[in-house]
């Protein structure tokens, strides 16, 4: 991946992968310019699942006090 991509936010990587599927869906591009944008598409969809997937890590690591408040976090290995 390259990385343009991995510096992005899951937001704005889930904008241009909207962005280029649009181009995509319209059937303008040239054969060549189909292909870089599936290509690009490609990286930026691995990108935003990698981000979720981060995520949830996070979030299922959230500790709970004995009330069932949350009490903190615990990192994710590997995060």
């Amino acid at each position: 991946m390259s990385d343009d991509v991995k510096a992005m936010s899951f937001e704005d990587a889930m904008k241009e992968l909207e962005a280029t599927v649009g181009k995509l869906e319209t059937g303008e591009a040239t054969l060549e310019e189909s292909i870089a944008l599936y290509e690009r598409g490609a990286k930026l969809r691995a990108h935003c699942e990698q981000r979720l997937r981060e995520a949830e890590e996070r979030v299922e690591k959230i500790t709970l006090a004995a009330d069932g408040s949350p009490a903190g976090t615990t990192p994710a290995e590997g995060l």
